[in-house]
């Protein structure tokens, strides 16, 4: 006997038969009432997923989602468990079909989405080959017809992006995909968005307006608000931004003595970046930075390491008059070679000061040794240390040493001021006085510019001053950040106060988000489309998730310059566009961040044209004892 059979001991043939017959039938009668009781579900779920076989819109990740969603609880709760000989071949076949889907759903979206490119691509031939003076290249109108939940083009120079959006808002109104209100065209600039808009209607017909960013943030705030609130005199004008920072540095210098300190503090010993020597492996490395940084004192000359910078600018600060590489008052050079200039002379007491290269080393025999620069000859350069002292010791001069193992262990100045204590006198200047000096050097005219771009970044980040500090820890970016920081945080707070209840853009798109998030704004857009993605910033980024967080299907249409050149864009934040899909992108079957990035640079390949095996739409034949599902047939022939 077969190992499925089940034997009734004590029952007369017959009657085991009519039994067998009657569990069967009850059976079957079980399988085709629960799949009845949900056709109409079953009937949907079929018709959208056979759909895909040759789409007639882009199967995003957010139009699928729900309908895998839906097809997996099916699956789990009904059609997992039928018996295919109970409902019919007819009807196993198309629940095989469905259920095929729900095991593998992206391979089923992968082939939707290339059969809907390959189509679209046809049908809209004409179309790309007329809306711009030039027909369309192949990498353009891809662009086009993907329609991701978020999308980013790559578009170079002279690659044609503007035609990419032109074509793509209108190619969303003409297809109907989208009505022109629910089409969100966004730019940086007025003047762009202005003609954005012109070159929209004039290939199209289509009377879609382009916004800037501000534009329609203070939209927002207005329709939220009733009314919108004053902008700041300096909003819509750069200059008059960056003179603002300028004052309110002045003004904290003579009306904050703690902060006129650290303000000073940072010009005198971090306006350029503090590395030494120590930090290069090759001379070239060393001399190509140190010309980069102009390395210039508040006194006013050049000088040729950082370790030098602190050491003059102590001096200045603390009003000890000095030189800087004096000729030394004895001849001493022969041979053909220079002159010796020592490193400083101190005016009025005629004391030499020279700063030596060399940090200390511990060797395992517990000697201790001093190491130069790694592309530096050691023994040449302890070799002219001598030399020098000798040299004052000959001439009876008195000489100072200073030592880079002194910076590296956080005592330069200290060991500097405790050497220097029974030569001279300090007289520090006032803080006006350096400060005056270092706009006479144009150095608060850099810093400011710096300041505000900081500044802007901030505000629109929704950052806090412990969390950059935090920050600049995790990065090792040490004294220099905290110096800059400790400038930076009275110089916004004073800022914010000077406001005196307007608002800069920056307060403008921020108040724009938070109304988007919490919903008190209403948003008609259902496809954002961005020019210039490369000068996205935080605080746009989160007005376009907000906007984009209230549909379930808005989609994101990115057009930005390489990765190249993002690096020469002042105040756009690079990580959003490296990182698009991950703060932009959908999620499907488990995988987030899914979107599409097309390269206009690249050359274009055809799309997949892979076919894929749908249910069977014969008529299939009851076996015994067994029932087509009633609703089978209709089903069948809808799918054809």
């Amino acid at each position: 006997m077969g190992g499925n059979d089940v034997v009734l001991r004590g029952a007369q043939h017959s009657r085991a038969v009519d039994f067998s017959n009657e569990v069967e039938t009850a059976w079957t009668d079980y399988n085709v009432s629960a799949l009845s009781s949900e056709a109409d579900r079953f009937f949907r779920l079929h018709s959208v997923i056979f759909g895909l076989l040759s789409p007639d819109r882009y199967p995003a990740a957010c139009s699928l989602t729900s309908v895998l969603e839906d097809a997996r609880s099916l699956d789990a709760t009904l059609l997992s468990r039928l018996q295919p000989h109970a409902i019919g071949r007819e009807a196993a076949d198309i629940v095989a079909f469905v259920r095929k889907f729900v095991a593998d759903p992206r391979t089923a979206r992968a082939f939707a989405v290339s059969k809907f490119v390959e189509a679209e691509l046809e049908t809209w031939k004409d179309f790309f080959d007329t809306i711009e003076s030039k027909p369309l290249t192949p990498e353009q109108r891809l662009s086009v017809v993907v329609d991701e939940d978020a999308t980013l083009v790559l578009a170079g120079a002279g690659s044609g992006k503007t035609s990419v959006i032109t074509a793509k808002a209108s190619y969303l109104a003409k297809a109907g995909i989208r009505q022109p209100e629910e089409i969100l065209l966004l730019a940086f600039a007025k003047n762009a968005a202005e003609e954005m808009s012109e070159r929209v209607e004039a290939r199209s017909g289509v009377p879609l307006v382009a916004r800037t960013f501000h534009a329609l943030a203070y939209d927002i705030i207005g329709e939220v608000e009733g009314s919108k609130p004053a902008l700041a005199n300096h909003a819509t004008d750069d200059a008059a931004f960056i003179d603002t920072i300028k004052q309110i540095l002045k003004d904290l210098v003579r009306s904050h003595p703690e902060i006129a300190k650290a303000i000073i503090k940072w010009f005198a010993h971090f306006l350029v970046e503090t590395k030494t020597e120590w930090d290069f492996k090759t001379k070239h490395d060393y001399y190509m930075h140190i010309e980069k940084q102009d390395l210039r004192t508040l006194q006013g000359e050049k000088v040729k390491s950082y370790e030098e910078l602190q050491i003059a600018n102590w001096l200045y600060e603390n009003g000890v008059e000095y030189e800087y590489e004096p000729l030394y008052e004895h001849k001493v050079s022969g041979g053909g070679l220079r002159d010796y200039c020592p490193d400083f002379r101190l005016t009025e007491s005629g004391v030499y000061v020279e700063h030596f290269g060399v940090r200390r080393q511990t060797a395992s025999d517990g000697v201790e040794r001093l190491m130069t620069a790694p592309f530096v000859d050691r023994e040449k350069y302890l070799a002219g240390m001598e030399w020098k002292r000798e040299i004052h010791a000959t001439h009876e001069t008195t000489l100072i040493e200073t030592y880079s193992y002194e910076r590296q262990e956080g005592r330069l100045l200290t060991a500097l001021a405790e050497k220097l204590q029974h030569h001279v006198t300090l007289k520090p200047r006032p803080v006006e006085e350096i400060f005056d000096r270092v706009v006479e050097l144009s150095q608060v005219d850099t810093f400011s510019q710096l300041l505000g771009t900081f500044l802007r970044k901030y505000k629109s980040g929704g950052y806090a001053i412990a969390g950059c500090a935090a920050k600049a820890e995790r990065l090792k970016q040490g004294a220099r950040a905290e110096a800059f920081l400790s400038v930076f945080a009275p110089v916004f707070e004073e800022y914010e106060k000077r406001l005196k209840g307007r608002i800069d853009f920056e307060d403008m798109i921020l108040r724009a988000a938070q109304y988007a998030e919490a919903r008190q704004y209403h948003s008609p857009f259902r496809h954002i489309l961005v020019d210039e993605f490369q000068d996205i910033s935080q605080s746009r980024a989160r007005l376009v998730k907000a906007l984009k967080a209230q549909h379930p299907d808005v989609r994101i249409f990115a057009v930005g310059d390489d990765w190249q050149s993002i690096f020469r864009f002042a105040g756009s934040d690079i990580h959003l566009m490296r990182h698009f899909g991950d703060e932009f992108g959908g999620s499907f079957d488990g995988e987030t961040g899914v979107h599409r990035t097309v390269d206009l640079g690249r050359t274009f390949r055809s799309v997949d044209q892979r076919s894929q095996q749908g249910p069977s739409s014969s008529r299939t034949r009851r076996r015994s004892r067994s029932r087509s599902f009633p609703l089978g047939r209709r089903l069948s022939r809808r799918s054809r």
